[in-house]
């Protein structure tokens, strides 16, 4: 190594880890607020995490560090430290220009901001979020100008979830999502085929629920030395390699929504998990951002727990819990895990094709807001108002409208669109699998979950942020991120389902 050589390296490294476990520590706390905390806990977790997002600013801007990223300009590194270095750089560049006060104040307004969407959601009240809300993209809004004051807000906020896939693709893939997608539903909204939920709905006891998923991860791989699951009032995953935690929910009346979240946070989980262990603490050892974060879960969500080979290997687990179970086939439980539901306003409960008109939704009134086009007051009319242009359909309340997320109570504007991104990825990873390993149902058939957990590791999971998000993409398929091979699959798939 020569330029900054080895010793400014390793001091390099030093910080960063430490930089890690400081941030490491704060998602812990917030996995500790969605799931154990006492309810009269909020005041002094707040405090809590502003302090540590105070430090871990403090640490990201520190000179010290930045001398060392100049001192490693031009190094002879190695692929892995250089990208280290480049990663690094861009989180400091970009903090430097912050002040820390305002990195605190957001931290604690967004620990404040989930026990007032919580209890707003639980009492279908809006306007006792509303206020908060608008404070949240205030703040965002202030970020953003420090960062670039003369560029569009929301595009800035944007990149703190996806650096590296540019805003204008991001858009370009949600248009032709938008284009597509809707000739497809109405196709299958005139089909003369029907497909039933009655297999996957009834009365299943949350806590058997529960032990039939806690099975199914055991047999989708889930490492139990390094995760726990528990509930939450939204589903979620956080930890890292070495603990990565999965926080899901149940419907005593829907036992597909337990199964789809669960397998979703697993996805993600598994991708946290398979991380390199040996880059523990550095970018390397962190998952590329959340666009192929996103790409995970959706995988495992949509292409193996909604296919049918998924059932006929799951069903058994299930029988074990549900007696009413025992005369569905695993066939019926596919086709009712894919039934086409413009209806249903819920997005984590939404079939594959109408969820990214559930993200549109999202994703126009938070542009809206951020850009000072639309005031927080505005928006369940606004919202509901979309629905029913884009789905046909009114939310009947507040809390199954525009309280259903709890994204904009953590002041995340702009990571929307990662789950479109996600899901197209997810089908061209596809694609690439059985390019190389056969046709996903029959490996599911054949051999079960683990060649496809190899495949993604290997391709996907160990690279942490060594590459770019669209270098990574052909690093992996052989192309740039296109969304060809997601309108091709599902395409192919509910014409096969619905005879049309």
């Amino acid at each position: 190594m020569t330029g900054g050589g080895p010793d400014a390296y390793e001091a390099f490294r030093t910080r960063v880890e430490r930089l890690t476990n400081v941030s490491h520590a704060s998602r812990l706390l917030d996995w500790d607020q969605q799931v154990m905390m006492p309810d009269g806990g909020t005041t002094a977790r707040s405090s809590q995490l502003a302090a540590l997002s105070g430090l871990e600013h403090d640490l990201l801007c520190d000179r010290e560090l930045g001398q060392l990223l100049d001192d490693l300009e031009g190094a002879d590194l190695d692929p892995v430290e250089a990208a280290n270095v480049r990663e690094i750089r861009r989180r400091h560049d970009r903090s430097v220009k912050v002040p820390a006060s305002l990195v605190e104040r957001t931290r604690q307004a967004r620990s404040d901001a989930f026990d007032v969407w919580n209890a707003a959601k639980a009492d279908d009240d809006f306007s006792a979020f509303a206020d908060t809300l608008a404070e949240l993209v205030e703040l965002r809004r202030e970020y953003a100008d420090h960062l670039a004051p003369d560029r569009d807000p929301y595009r800035v906020l944007y990149e703190e979830f996806e650096p590296y896939l540019p805003y204008d693709r991001m858009v370009d893939v949600l248009d032709t999502l938008r284009a597509a997608l809707p000739p497809l539903i109405d196709a299958i909204r005139d089909s003369d085929v029907t497909l039933s939920k009655r297999a996957l709905s009834g009365t299943f006891d949350p806590s058997r629920q529960e032990a039939f998923v806690r099975e199914l991860l055991t047999d989708l791989g889930y490492d139990w030395e390094r995760g726990r699951l528990d509930t939450a009032a939204h589903p979620f995953q956080r930890g890292s390699q070495f603990d990565a935690r999965i926080g899901t929910r149940f419907d005593e009346s829907d036992l597909l929504d337990g199964v789809t979240s669960t397998v979703h946070e697993f996805g993600h989980a598994l991708y946290v998990q398979n991380l390199p262990d040996e880059q523990y603490g550095m970018p390397t050892g962190e998952a590329r951002d959340m666009s192929i974060h996103e790409s995970q879960s959706r995988f495992w969500e949509n292409h193996v727990a909604r296919s049918r080979p998924f059932w006929e290997r799951t069903l058994p687990l299930a029988r074990e819990q549900f007696d009413s179970l025992a005369g569905v086939s695993a066939d019926e439980m596919y086709r009712a895990a894919n039934v086409v539901d413009p209806e249903n306003v819920i997005r984590v409960e939404a079939d594959e094709l109408t969820y990214h008109l559930h993200i549109v939704v999202r994703f126009e009134i938070e542009r809206a807001l951020v850009r000072g086009e639309l005031e927080a007051e505005e928006v369940p009319a606004v919202w509901n108002d979309k629905y029913e242009e884009y789905l046909g359909v009114r939310p009947k309340t507040d809390a199954e409208g525009c309280l259903q997320d709890v994204h904009w109570s953590n002041a995340t504007f702009g990571y929307f669109p990662t789950y479109s991104l996600g899901s197209v990825a997810a089908a061209q990873f596809r694609s690439a699998f059985e390019a190389d390993v056969g046709a996903l149902p029959e490996v599911l058939s054949a051999e079960g979950f683990d060649p496809v957990a190899d495949w993604l590791r290997e391709h996907v999971h160990r690279h942490g942020k060594r590459y770019r998000t669209d270098d990574l993409i052909k690093t992996a398929t052989g192309e740039p991120l296109t969304a060809d091979h997601y309108v091709s699959t599902v395409e192919a798939k509910y014409t096969d389902l619905y005879d049309l």
